[in-house]
């Protein structure tokens, strides 16, 4: 099984869209495994924008991901890093396809609303960022043998 984590962006807690994103992505039958709410600080935020360190919009990430609370949390299933892409939408919520989170809800690309792991590789750093072994529950669910 698959694991991814997903941002919900201060934009998307602002604007009160949580819990329509946090459904969206669990009707997909993917499973939360882990969950929190905080306030990031600026030194997590660099950790986990490194990648884009240097890059022209790399302060600008940082600033707006610190700006307000954000809910963190690691769903769990097969394809979980596509599916959660696929549903979330492409970064600019203008290029975005309608019955995507981006594209229903978004409005530019600097306010897109949640992040989602790209890749197993980098799900696998950004889960360890927010989330220690401890905090990841393990659980089966009644519906999963429809499901898997």
């Amino acid at each position: 099984m698959e694991r991814t984590l997903v941002l919900i962006k201060p934009d998307a807690v602002q604007r009160g869209l949580t819990g329509d994103i946090i459904s969206r992505l669990e009707r997909t039958g993917l499973k939360i495994v882990a969950m929190k709410m905080l306030h990031m600080d600026e030194a997590l935020a660099q950790r986990h924008y490194s990648v884009h360190r240097g890059k022209a919009f790399f302060d600008d990430l940082v600033s707006f991901i610190t700006s307000g609370p954000i809910v963190a949390f690691a769903l769990q299933g097969n394809n979980a890093v596509e599916i959660t892409r696929k549903l979330m939408g492409v970064t600019d919520p203008a290029k975005a396809t309608s019955g995507t989170i981006r594209g229903d809800f978004g409005i530019d690309i600097g306010h897109n609303l949640v992040h989602g792991s790209d890749s197993l590789e980098t799900a696998s750093s950004e889960i360890g960022l927010f989330f220690s072994p401890e905090e990841i529950v393990s659980y089966d669910r009644s519906l999963d043998v429809w499901i898997y």
